[in-house]
């Protein structure tokens, strides 16, 4: 279901690939394990999914491009709820055994074979409307602070408050339907330091060099999340004279932002001297992943995205699906930054935090 164009490995990724990255962060078995036996962790993650079956329903039912929208919705539940149940009694069944990816890749499949392409499109376009209503505003509030290494931080907090727009999570889908969800509220009732991850001090010091020549950043959903959390923070980097290059998704997948997406949000808050609130962006490249989950995996990655990041020197990987359920772990030739909002407890209690905990993971490259 990924790009056309042929996928190649992300050149960052430490060589033999083979042995040394693995895209899931959580083992959902091991050798040892009977592969005809689900797993606890199998079964876990299975009931995850399917709990998030009803608010994939929900959206697609009132999807206006697909006719027999509410029919067909119904077809998806019944037909992805049967898939799950499958891995419950053999886990080796629809190419598993399972994990993260498999499943998301499994529930996309079925929603593009009955016709939907963007379930959540409506809410996104509302989401990205309100937050670059809300644009300047959260630019002024940070360039108002003089200190360098509070400003960061007020911008990873952005970071943070804008990730919690996923609805993706079962838990969170339903309280977006009922209460919406404000970007000031959430930033300030994010968890207090120290984060389960935390190594925002270290990641302070090294920024305080101005060390990056070029970066790329993994975003991750429509709405606060790019356009108030990580536009912000890319900005800052392009005032420090770094190269920023930001990589969204091929095709549509839960409310993650896509690069067509990207491209006219883009658009819409440049100034008429292509500026982003006064600073130049010539230096801001939107590159297509090639990706169409809300996880990834860093084996297949678009041409174009690969040749970009053969000069990378940080590579920062934001939201739970890309920096905490994949590639948390991951190591790379250069600087990583992996940063995302725990959203599920089932991630809070593997990782040994709190449900809403951060995680702010910056390993530095020894040269």
């Amino acid at each position: 279901m990924e790009s056309a164009s042929e996928m190649v490995a992300f050149p960052l990724l430490p060589t033999p690939i083979e042995s040394n990255y693995r895209a899931c962060t959580i083992p959902y078995r091991f050798p040892s394990d009977n592969p005809r036996k689900a797993t606890p962790s199998e079964l876990l993650w299975i009931d995850i999914f399917l709990n998030s079956i009803p608010s994939f329903k929900k959206r697609a039912e009132s999807d206006p491009t697909v006719p027999d929208a509410n029919i067909k919705a119904g077809i998806f539940a019944q037909r992805y709820a049967e898939i799950l149940e499958d891995f419950k009694k053999d886990p080796e069944s629809h190419g598993g055994p399972p994990d993260g990816i498999l499943l998301c890749r499994l529930r996309e499949q079925v929603l593009r074979e009955l016709g939907f392409r963007d379930i959540f499109k409506k809410v996104k376009d509302e989401e990205n409307a309100k937050a670059i209503s809300l644009f300047a505003k959260v630019i002024h509030l940070s360039d108002a602070i003089e200190d360098e290494g509070k400003r960061l931080e007020n911008l990873v907090r952005g970071i943070f408050a804008g990730n919690i727009f996923d609805l993706g999570s079962a838990q969170l889908a339903e309280v977006f339907s009922k209460d919406g969800m404000s970007f000031l509220a959430s930033y300030q009732n994010l968890v207090p330091r120290p984060w389960v991850i935390d190594d925002l001090d270290i990641f302070k010091l090294k920024w305080s060099k101005k060390p990056w020549k070029k970066a790329i950043i993994f975003v991750d959903n429509s709405g606060a999340d790019i356009i108030l959390g990580i536009l912000p923070f890319a900005r800052e980097l392009l005032r420090q004279g770094t190269q920023v290059v930001l990589a969204a998704n091929d095709l549509p997948s839960i409310n993650d932002v896509t690069y067509p997406e990207l491209v006219e949000i883009i658009s819409k808050l440049k100034d008429e001297h292509g500026q982003l609130m006064g600073v130049d962006t010539s230096n801001l490249l939107i590159a297509n992943s090639g990706n169409d989950l809300p996880a990834i995996d860093l084996t297949r990655v678009s041409q174009e995205l690969a040749y970009l990041a053969s000069d990378v020197d940080l590579v920062m990987l934001e939201g739970m699906g890309r920096g905490i359920l994949t590639n948390l772990y991951a190591q790379f030739k250069c600087d990583s930054l992996k940063i995302g909002l725990v959203k599920h407890p089932e991630v809070a209690q593997f990782l040994g935090g709190r449900l809403y905990d951060c995680v702010f993971k910056y390993n530095a490259v020894l040269i």
